[in-house]
């Protein structure tokens, strides 16, 4: 009896273990335990990347065509704890700022300690590049030891921009942007009138032999 059941136990052991074996080769072979490779992840979708962020606003010449020096006064406020604006006026934590359009960046108010970071930058105080400093200071001149984070806003940098030529002028303004040309009708209805003009005679002489 115990012969018989060690034989037949034997025998389901060696099942189980013949299947156990096919199931792994079989796994290896189809490579069952492993997800398909996916070559492309969706579809493209046209035009995504060229849209990118929001629509750019006005161009800077534009803002400051239109830019309100009293409404710059009320956004200098922001910047009066540190600088002044007044001629002669005393510097401060931050450096005098009247005339300081047109002037070399970093090397505008006589003693000032400005930071190498402006100092050594090379340039002047453009519209542009006083716009870019007020959007982003540490943007601009990475290294400032300018804390203000900056404008957001390109309407209230523009207010700020002729409010400080209000108060020691600066070059001229920059010219807005022209608008752009109107685009050309496209080239394939220019064909499809030649072609209508091209094909009209010989409708006509077929007409006149019809007659």
């Amino acid at each position: 009896m115990d012969d018989r059941f060690n034989t037949a136990a034997g025998w389901v052991l060696f099942a189980g273990i013949v299947a156990l074996g096919s199931s792994i080769v079989s796994g290896m072979y189809f490579k069952a335990d492993k997800h398909p490779h996916i070559e492309e992840a969706g579809y493209a979708l046209e035009g995504a990347a060229e849209e990118g962020g929001a629509e750019a606003g006005p161009d800077l010449g534009t803002l400051l065509a239109s830019a309100d020096a009293a409404a710059g006064e009320k956004v200098f406020a922001k910047c009066s704890a540190c600088h002044t604006i007044n001629q002669g006026g005393a510097n401060g934590i931050g450096p005098n700022l009247f005339g300081v359009a047109g002037t070399a960046i970093g090397k505008h108010a006589a003693g000032f300690a400005y930071s190498s970071a402006l100092s050594g930058h090379g340039e002047n105080w453009t519209w542009e590049n006083l716009d870019h400093w007020l959007a982003n200071p540490r943007g601009f001149a990475d290294g400032t030891k300018m804390s203000f984070a900056g404008l957001s806003k390109a309407e209230d940098r523009a207010n700020l921009l002729a409010y400080l030529k209000a108060n020691g002028g600066g070059p001229d303004f920059p010219a807005p942007a022209a608008p752009a040309a109107e685009e050309e009708a496209p080239a394939a209805e220019e064909g499809d009138a030649v072609e209508a003009a091209a094909e009209a005679p010989a409708d006509e002489a077929e007409a006149a032999a019809a007659n």
